[in-house]
C-alpha cells in the first residue's frame, strides 16, 4: 500500500506517493512532479548534482528518504527564481556562462544561494570551500566562482 506524504514544493503544496517510503526524494520530485532541475550523479551525495533547499539548506535528494521530508517546505532550482525573474545566482550564472555541460550546475546554483543567503560579502576562499563538495567534470570552475561572487555583489 503506498504512502502519501504532504509537503510543499515551490510554495505548491503537493502530496506524493510512494510504495517504498525510503524512495529518494529526488525520485519522488523528478518522477511524480516532473521537476527535472536536479539530477541523479552519484546517488552517494557526494556530488551535489541533485542538490534541492530544504528549509533554506542545501539537501541532497538523492540519499533523502521521502518520507523523512514530510510537511517540509522544499525549493527546487525551478522555485528559485522563474524565467522572467531569475534569483541573482542563476543570472550570475547566465552572464558568467558559467554552464559547460549543465549536469552539475544545479548543485552549484543551489549551494550556491543557499551559502550566500548566510554569508555576505564572501571571498573567493569561502566560496570555493562553500562549493568544495559539488563536482564537476567539465572545468568551469573560474567561471562558477565569477559568477557566485556576482551574485554575492549585487545580492549583499
Amino acid at each position: 500500500m503506498a504512502t502519501t506524504i504532504k509537503l510543499t514544493v515551490n510554495g505548491k503544496a503537493v502530496v506524493l506517493k510512494a510504495e517504498d517510503p525510503s524512495m529518494p526524494l529526488l525520485y519522488a520530485l523528478r518522477d511524480q512532479l516532473g521537476l527535472h532541475g536536479m539530477h541523479f550523479g552519484c546517488g552517494l551525495a557526494q556530488c551535489g548534482a541533485c542538490t534541492v533547499h530544504y528549509y533554506g539548506e542545501a539537501l541532497r535528494s538523492c540519499v533523502m528518504p521521502v518520507s523523512a521530508v514530510a510537511d517540509a517546505e522544499i525549493v527546487t532550482l525551478e522555485g528559485l527564481g522563474t524565467a522572467e525573474k531569475p534569483h541573482p545566482v542563476q543570472q550570475a550564472f547566465i552572464d558568467e556562462q558559467a554552464a559547460q555541460c549543465g549536469y552539475c550546475i544545479n548543485g552549484m546554483i543551489m549551494q550556491a544561494a543557499a551559502f550566500l543567503a548566510t554569508t555576505k560579502r564572501p571571498t573567493e576562499d569561502q566560496v570555493r570551500q562553500a562549493l568544495a563538495g559539488n563536482l564537476c567534470k567539465c572545468g568551469t570552475h573560474v567561471r562558477i566562482l565569477r559568477a557566485v561572487m556576482r551574485a554575492a555583489e549585487k545580492m549583499a
